[in-house]
Protein backbone atom coordinates (compact mmCIF):
# COMPACT_ATOMS: atom_id res chain seq x y z
CA UNK A 1 0.00 0.00 0.00
CA UNK A 2 1.30 3.21 -0.91
CA UNK A 3 0.84 6.54 1.14
CA UNK A 4 1.30 9.99 -0.32
CA UNK A 5 2.01 13.75 0.78
CA UNK A 6 1.43 16.82 -1.08
CA UNK A 7 2.19 20.48 -0.03
CA UNK A 8 0.61 22.35 -3.05
CA UNK A 9 2.29 25.59 -1.30
CA UNK A 10 5.74 24.32 -2.01
CA UNK A 11 5.13 22.35 -4.70
CA UNK A 12 6.48 19.60 -3.03
CA UNK A 13 4.69 15.41 -3.81
CA UNK A 14 5.91 12.58 -1.64
CA UNK A 15 5.10 9.18 -2.15
CA UNK A 16 5.45 5.66 -0.06
CA UNK A 17 5.34 3.07 -2.61
CA UNK A 18 5.16 -0.82 -2.98
CA UNK A 19 8.73 -1.63 -2.42
CA UNK A 20 9.54 -0.13 -5.74
CA UNK A 21 10.92 3.00 -3.92
CA UNK A 22 9.71 6.35 -2.32
CA UNK A 23 9.09 9.09 -5.10
CA UNK A 24 9.37 12.56 -4.14
CA UNK A 25 8.19 15.48 -7.17
CA UNK A 26 8.74 19.07 -7.20
CA UNK A 27 7.75 21.33 -8.95
CA UNK A 28 9.03 24.53 -9.37
CA UNK A 29 9.36 27.43 -12.35
CA UNK A 30 11.64 26.84 -15.13
CA UNK A 31 14.10 29.13 -14.18
CA UNK A 32 18.09 28.72 -13.69
CA UNK A 33 17.55 29.94 -10.41
CA UNK A 34 15.72 27.56 -9.10
CA UNK A 35 17.72 24.50 -10.17
CA UNK A 36 19.81 25.13 -6.75
CA UNK A 37 16.45 23.82 -5.08
CA UNK A 38 16.23 20.77 -6.52
CA UNK A 39 20.58 20.28 -6.41
CA UNK A 40 19.46 20.46 -2.94
CA UNK A 41 16.82 17.73 -2.80
CA UNK A 42 18.59 15.60 -4.47
CA UNK A 43 21.56 15.81 -2.01
CA UNK A 44 19.22 15.74 0.79
CA UNK A 45 17.49 12.31 -0.37
CA UNK A 46 21.32 10.52 -1.62
CA UNK A 47 22.50 11.06 1.80
CA UNK A 48 19.17 9.73 3.67
CA UNK A 49 19.59 6.75 1.32
CA UNK A 50 23.09 6.23 2.41
CA UNK A 51 25.18 7.13 -0.74
CA UNK A 52 28.68 8.31 -0.19
CA UNK A 53 29.30 11.87 -0.30
CA UNK A 54 31.40 11.22 -3.67
CA UNK A 55 27.96 10.27 -5.59
CA UNK A 56 25.87 13.14 -3.79
CA UNK A 57 28.05 15.17 -5.32
CA UNK A 58 28.02 13.21 -8.15
CA UNK A 59 23.69 13.49 -8.21
CA UNK A 60 24.11 17.28 -7.19
CA UNK A 61 26.03 17.55 -10.47
CA UNK A 62 24.24 15.86 -12.32
CA UNK A 63 20.71 17.26 -11.62
CA UNK A 64 22.42 20.78 -12.54
CA UNK A 65 22.93 19.71 -15.53
CA UNK A 66 19.93 17.86 -16.53
CA UNK A 67 17.88 20.88 -15.62
CA UNK A 68 20.27 23.39 -17.31
CA UNK A 69 19.61 22.19 -20.34
CA UNK A 70 15.72 22.07 -20.23
CA UNK A 71 15.63 25.51 -18.77
CA UNK A 72 17.33 26.60 -21.46
CA UNK A 73 14.68 25.33 -23.80
CA UNK A 74 11.04 25.79 -21.82
CA UNK A 75 8.61 27.66 -22.79
CA UNK A 76 8.68 31.33 -20.46
CA UNK A 77 6.06 30.62 -17.51
CA UNK A 78 5.98 27.31 -17.31
CA UNK A 79 7.42 24.70 -14.45
CA UNK A 80 10.35 22.53 -13.99
CA UNK A 81 9.00 19.37 -12.80
CA UNK A 82 11.63 16.86 -10.92
CA UNK A 83 10.48 13.39 -10.26
CA UNK A 84 13.01 11.82 -7.71
CA UNK A 85 12.45 7.77 -7.06
CA UNK A 86 14.78 7.01 -4.08
CA UNK A 87 15.45 2.51 -3.97
CA UNK A 88 17.61 0.50 -1.70
CA UNK A 89 20.63 0.67 -4.17
CA UNK A 90 19.79 2.96 -7.32
CA UNK A 91 18.39 6.46 -7.40
CA UNK A 92 16.49 7.64 -10.56
CA UNK A 93 15.44 10.88 -11.38
CA UNK A 94 12.85 12.53 -14.36
CA UNK A 95 12.77 16.16 -15.14
CA UNK A 96 10.71 17.70 -17.31
CA UNK A 97 9.60 20.96 -18.97
CA UNK A 98 7.01 22.01 -21.30
CA UNK A 99 8.76 23.85 -24.33
CA UNK A 100 7.85 25.12 -27.46
CA UNK A 101 7.24 22.89 -30.86
CA UNK A 102 10.20 22.27 -32.27
CA UNK A 103 12.78 22.35 -29.62
CA UNK A 104 15.54 20.07 -29.50
CA UNK A 105 17.93 18.55 -26.98
CA UNK A 106 21.65 18.63 -28.11
CA UNK A 107 23.40 15.79 -27.49
CA UNK A 108 26.60 17.18 -28.69
CA UNK A 109 27.42 19.63 -25.85
CA UNK A 110 29.88 19.27 -22.73
CA UNK A 111 27.10 19.68 -20.31
CA UNK A 112 25.62 16.01 -21.93
CA UNK A 113 29.01 14.68 -21.84
CA UNK A 114 29.06 15.33 -17.90
CA UNK A 115 25.55 13.68 -17.44
CA UNK A 116 26.51 11.02 -18.92
CA UNK A 117 29.36 10.36 -17.03
CA UNK A 118 27.99 10.74 -13.90
CA UNK A 119 25.17 8.64 -14.40
CA UNK A 120 24.82 4.71 -14.63
CA UNK A 121 21.99 5.50 -17.65
CA UNK A 122 20.22 8.73 -19.61
CA UNK A 123 17.56 9.25 -21.44
CA UNK A 124 16.05 11.73 -23.12
CA UNK A 125 12.33 12.35 -24.61
CA UNK A 126 10.00 14.42 -26.19
CA UNK A 127 6.20 14.00 -27.07
CA UNK A 128 3.04 15.95 -27.66
CA UNK A 129 2.04 18.29 -24.27
CA UNK A 130 -1.33 17.28 -22.98
CA UNK A 131 -2.51 20.97 -24.21
CA UNK A 132 -1.24 19.97 -27.82
CA UNK A 133 0.62 23.14 -27.59
CA UNK A 134 4.48 22.85 -27.39
CA UNK A 135 5.92 19.79 -26.21
CA UNK A 136 6.97 18.12 -23.12
CA UNK A 137 10.95 17.33 -22.83
CA UNK A 138 12.51 14.87 -20.14
CA UNK A 139 15.79 13.50 -18.88
CA UNK A 140 16.13 10.94 -17.15
CA UNK A 141 18.99 9.11 -15.47
CA UNK A 142 19.83 6.36 -13.06
CA UNK A 143 22.69 6.67 -10.31
CA UNK A 144 23.02 2.71 -9.07
CA UNK A 145 25.18 2.59 -5.70
CA UNK A 146 28.58 1.46 -6.65
CA UNK A 147 28.75 -1.35 -4.32
CA UNK A 148 25.49 -2.84 -6.01
CA UNK A 149 27.17 -2.40 -9.38
CA UNK A 150 28.37 -6.07 -10.96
Amino acid sequence: MSTAEHDAGRGVWSERGDGAGDVTEVRVAADADRVAVLRGVIAGLAMRADFDLDTVDDLRLAVDEACSSLVRLATPGTRLVARFQVAPSVLTVAVTVAAPEGATLRRDTFGWQVLTTLATEVTAAARPSDDRTGQLLEIEFVKVRREAMP
